[in-house]
């Protein structure tokens, strides 16, 4: 059943003339109003006249952009898309921003021209960006959310929760947690899973970064910790967690016995670490899959695909999480 612009203004609860505005004159419409209606056009697969359309000739081919390929994680999520867009008979083109926002909307324009839909991982580019480049092609947004964009995101505030509650069950009081980059979507997530489930469990928690995402920001966040006197510390990622299992072995502080340690994304490297990594598992090649199932959907006018999903996550305990030291 073909979805119209009197759907979509009765989900959102306003005039069609209102969802008209939204899409052609948007600085004419209240942000609040237009983020509804943006929700409800995204919730029903709704695409506006001069919006993106089903090519009349399709390409064959899709478009995945992530932020940083030299992080495991999102290897995870290629092999994920890889994986879907194979039984459909789909191809993959690839690109990395490296964490630049310019440079990944660059490529994600360059890219729009040559694809029938693009997945833009963990991207940095601002809301407006997104919104208007979903007006020239289909979109999916994977480990990130705006209203009226597809999405497939994972549970970051709930695996927050439950490293503080493995933590508090183990007897800790004071933690640290070592963010990510300052404008970071996942970094807020994890926060907003964080400081409600710290109050919860009463746990101080104190908050260091902004940390590069990588081996190096673990290395300069140690030793804040450490300063800090805390027992526990929670990183932004797995590879920030090696930095700082590198830093505590260089300074002879051995984990768990003095400090525990959890990490975030659960890559292959966290089950052989030195010791094994408790981490908190994302489930990257899944969405992967998920992202192409939803652009795909998209593509067909399947609405049966919910075009808004998220994936649960997991803490895993290993050698890295133990009782503090009395």
């Amino acid at each position: 059943m073909t979805v119209t612009i009197h759907d979509v203004a009765t989900l959102a609860k306003v005039s069609i003339s209102t969802v008209s505005r939204a899409f052609t004159t948007p600085d004419l419409v209240k942000p609040e109003t237009r983020n509804r209606i943006l929700a409800a056009a995204g919730e029903l697969g709704y695409h506006p006249a001069g919006g993106p359309r089903k090519p009349a000739n399709r390409t064959g081919h899709i478009g995945i952009i992530v932020s940083d390929l030299d992080n495991p994680f999102f290897t995870g999520v290629l092999n994920g898309v890889q994986a879907r867009a194979r039984q459909d008979d789909v191809a993959v083109l690839f690109a990395n921003s490296d964490q630049d926002p310019v440079v990944e909307e660059n490529l994600a324009r360059n890219m729009a021209k040559q694809v029938d839909g693009l997945v833009l991982c963990s991207p940095s580019m601002s809301d407006d960006h997104v919104r208007d480049l979903a007006r020239q092609t289909f979109v999916v947004l994977l480990n990130r959310e705006i209203e009226g964009i597809p999405s497939v995101v994972m549970d970051s505030p709930g695996g927050m929760h439950q490293a503080i509650q493995h933590l508090a069950a183990l007897g800790h009081r004071k933690c640290a947690f070592l963010g990510g980059p300052r404008n970071s979507w996942a970094n807020a997530t994890r926060l907003s899973g964080l400081r409600p489930a710290a109050e919860q469990h009463n746990i101080e928690v104190v908050e260091f970064g902004p940390f590069p995402p990588r081996f190096e920001g673990g290395l300069q966040g140690a030793d804040l910790a450490l300063a800090a006197g805390v027992t526990a510390i929670i990183t932004f990622n797995d590879l920030v967690a090696f930095g700082v299992l590198a830093r505590l072995n260089a300074r002879g502080v051995p984990v768990p016995d003095e400090i525990s340690l959890v990490g975030f994304d659960d890559l292959v490297f966290a089950a052989i670490s030195a010791p094994p990594l408790t981490t908190v598992a994302m489930p990257a090649e899944a969405a992967g899959r998920a992202a192409v199932n939803v652009l795909l959907a998209l593509l067909d006018d399947d609405h049966r695909v919910s075009t808004n999903q998220s994936l649960d996550t997991y803490l895993i305990v290993r050698a890295t999480t133990a009782p503090p030291r009395s």
